[in-house]
């Protein structure tokens, strides 16, 4: 049975976001949103009743705003904006990012500042508790006026006229709303356009990278310990005083996971004495650096995220109190797409060093470890080529990391003329998380490697665990063999979770106190 939910209309944390994402809860709104949405609707219906000539409930759209339209055809007004924006291509947005877009936008118009009526709000969560996706071509939105083609697609679902997905598959949305009860919603004054202006297909795909980033990235922070291990690194420079001169959070808190992972390696405590080395390479050293600096941009970019997902960006808002409707702006999506651009930069600089540390590893002269990591090189290749692969993922996540919000076309005959482009900036982060968690699966097979070549010394307790973890999916690689299944399993261990369990285990040996999380609460 499923659990209930009580929207947080305007006060939305991050874990309630992951819970949205997720399905599987029953949405309802607290009474204080209906009111509020009551109030700012008593306004809009007045303006439709009245002879002002009021942008979204008696005009055009757009370019066509000075069209003045009659009382008797306003809400043929509103289905038309949705049947002719309504033209997205590309293929159908994942089913947690549609679940994810209806919440938000429930959420938002519950706010009571976008003058729709309760039914518009009702039909939203009954169709995500009845767990319907309507289906949303991924492609057609420039993140400006809101996501107007792919919320087009939302809402036409809703009034029965789109489709929606089951099991992969596009079925009439008419008979999937029938099949589950649910009457085809009916437009009135301004709720087509409050229906699909705003940010939400764009924050909900920020949101769902942020989401899936997470046990990515938690993988890459064991997978990088694993591998100075695997090398013979010094855990000198996680030593916290160096971090603490510095002052960043992030390389703080990186450094100070290192140090628990590594914490009780006997590899370790071998290299103590009698090594000649005098400074690792940056690969393995500048690790809190680096990847400190991702996790600073990637918590800040929760931070405007999580606001955007309790923010209220239609256009005109209606001030219930003032008796007002003001036209604005707040559907430009210039915060996500700067937050999706910070976040394609992180996601590329985890994967470039991972790339960088598999290098050094089949790299004898830097690694000290057999070249190629196989003892019988030149007959073996070991892991030539799948350093190759992890290089042109690299490179890829490279031109994909290219701002998007630098970009802009106008639209709409010039009356719409900078737009933010943070639905393709948030849109193309899946293709480049998918390349990172590539690099890191290799680098886990080619670490896992490095560690047994030390043997019969072990890593720490944490680290030995991951290590099982590869050994129990993928056997040790003692001559060449057929590498790309492997390497398949090793990515789905960086993507599943099971070595963000390890991760999540760990207790700071300094103080015995819980490591502190990857994505602060907010």
């Amino acid at each position: 049975m499923k659990k209930h939910f009580q929207l947080n209309v305007g006060a939305l944390a991050l874990d309630n976001v992951q819970t949205l994402h997720a399905g599987g809860v029953t949405l309802t709104l607290p009474m204080s949103a209906r009111e509020a949405i009551r109030q700012s609707h008593a306004v809009v219906a007045a303006a439709a009743a009245g002879d002002a000539p009021v942008y979204g409930v008696n005009t055009g759209f757009g370019k066509l705003a000075n069209q003045r339209i009659g009382a008797a055809d306003l809400d043929t007004l509103q289905l038309n904006l949705i049947r002719s924006h309504s033209v997205g291509v590309g293929e159908p947005l994942a089913p947690a990012v549609v679940r994810l877009m209806l919440a938000l936008k429930a959420a938002s118009l519950a706010r009571g500042y976008s003058g729709v009526r309760e039914a518009v709000v009702d039909t939203l969560l009954a169709v995500y508790n009845a767990g319907l996706i309507p289906c949303v071509p991924s492609q057609g939105s420039v993140g400006a006026s809101g996501d107007l083609a792919p919320l087009s697609h939302m809402t036409l679902a809703l009034l029965g006229e789109g489709e929606m997905l089951e099991d992969g598959r596009k079925v009439p949305a008419a008979d999937a709303l029938a099949k589950a009860g649910i009457a085809p919603l009916r437009l009135a004054a301004k709720e087509g356009l409050a229906l699909i202006n705003g940010t939400q297909t764009s924050t909900a795909l920020a949101l769902h990278a942020l989401l899936s980033f997470e046990p990515v990235l938690e993988s890459a922070l064991v997978i990088g310990a694993l591998t100075v291990d695997a090398a013979r690194g010094s855990d000198g420079p996680f030593d916290p005083r160096i971090h603490a001169v510095r002052g960043q959070p992030g390389q703080i808190d990186v450094a100070r996971y290192y140090r628990a992972l590594l914490a009780g390696s006997e590899i370790r405590h071998s290299h103590e004495e009698n090594d000649d080395r005098v400074q690792d390479p940056y690969c393995l050293r500048c690790q809190p650096q680096v990847v400190g600096a991702c996790l600073d941009q990637l918590r800040h970019a929760a931070l405007v995220l999580l606001r955007e997902a309790n923010a209220v960006t239609d256009n005109p808002l209606v001030f219930g109190d003032t008796q007002q409707m003001i036209s604005g702006g707040n559907f430009h999506a210039e915060p996500v797409a700067l937050a999706c651009d910070a976040m394609a930069v992180a996601i590329a600089e985890v994967g470039a060093i991972a790339e960088r540390r598999i290098a050094m590893l089949i790299d004898t002269g830097v690694s000290r470890l057999p070249p190629f990591l196989t003892s019988d090189a030149g007959l073996n290749s070991g892991f030539m080529i799948a350093h190759v692969t992890a290089a042109s993922l690299a490179s890829e996540n490279k031109s994909m990391a290219h701002p998007a919000s630098v970009d802009s076309l106008p639209t709409s005959a010039n009356q719409e003329d900078h737009v933010s482009m943070a639905t393709f900036a948030a849109r193309r982060l899946q293709p480049m998380i998918a390349n990172t968690a590539h690099i890191l699966g290799i680098e886990l097979l080619a670490a896992a490697q490095g560690i047994e070549f030390l043997r019969p010394l072990k890593s720490s307790m944490a680290l030995e665990e991951a290590h099982g973890l590869l050994r129990a999916q993928c056997k040790s690689i003692e001559r060449d063999r057929y590498l790309a299944p492997e390497i398949e399993r090793a990515t789905l261990l960086v993507r599943n979770g099971a070595l963000s369990k390890v991760f999540r285990a760990l207790t700071a040996v300094e103080t015995g106190a819980a490591l502190p999380a990857l994505w602060i609460a907010v």
